[in-house]
């Protein structure tokens, strides 16, 4: 479903060229559960946003299905993330004048979808999180649990066919991870959704399909156990 070749990605820092990503290659199949572990600042969230279009690489391709996504315009990229892909992040970043509702909506209306349409598609995944009760509530008044459900929430809106978490669980206390872990796993069961999550969590990555290292700039040669997962 995605593949990744050859991908480098470099940045400029002042008079230096600083390579993040070296000859990458990835391939991740449709409903698959992938985790990406390594050290601090060695790329992670840099690959997470290349394979969510959010970024560029500097160089080689990203396929989804049968399209290289390197050669599109940021207006198909920009169309093809609100169909195709969902995001979440460590702090969920929610818009805090909004209510938890509101927040979930805001993708689909901004794609174009009616109002009772997004309501109603809201409605339903903020049930299917366990926030039914919550749905009027704006993000400061809800515990940090509560608003990365939100987030999931939001993530799942468009339907979209991957989910890109970057460490879900990293601000959350064990038990409330553990919560959000298990919802994770459910909806990609459930949906067939395809997840990729970058962690430090050994628990949230040993519950995947696959645990990958990301060390000098390329993905390990062969998947690690959770227990090696660490960093």
């Amino acid at each position: 479903m995605i593949a990744l070749r050859n991908l480098t990605k470099e940045y400029v820092d002042g008079p230096r060229v600083v390579r993040v990503l070296t000859g990458l290659d990835l391939e991740i199949g449709a409903g698959e559960r992938v985790a990406i572990v390594g050290e601090s600042g060695v790329g992670k969230s840099t690959l997470l946003h290349i394979l969510g279009t959010l970024d560029r690489p500097t160089s080689g391709e990203v396929w989804f299905d049968d399209e290289n996504l390197v050669t599109k315009s940021d207006r198909e990229l920009a169309h093809f993330r609100n169909r195709e892909v969902g995001f979440i992040f460590q702090f969920h970043h929610l818009l805090p004048d909004f209510t938890a509702l509101e927040n979930v909506m805001m993708p689909a209306l901004i794609a174009g979808v009616g109002w009772e349409e997004a309501r109603r598609r809201a409605m339903d995944l903020l049930e299917r999180v366990g926030l039914a009760p919550r749905i009027d509530h704006k993000p400061g008044e809800l515990s940090g649990g509560e608003q990365q459900r939100v987030a999931v929430a939001r993530a799942l809106i468009q339907e979209p066919r991957v989910v890109l978490a970057d460490e879900p669980t990293g601000n959350l206390d064990p038990v409330t991870g553990a919560g959000v872990q298990d919802l994770l796993i459910e909806l990609n069961r459930e949906r067939r959704l395809t997840l990729v999550v970058v962690t430090h969590n050994a628990g949230l990555a040993g519950a995947m399909d696959r645990t990958l290292r990301l060390a000098a700039g390329r993905i390990g040669p062969e998947p690690l156990h959770a227990t090696a997962a660490g960093g």
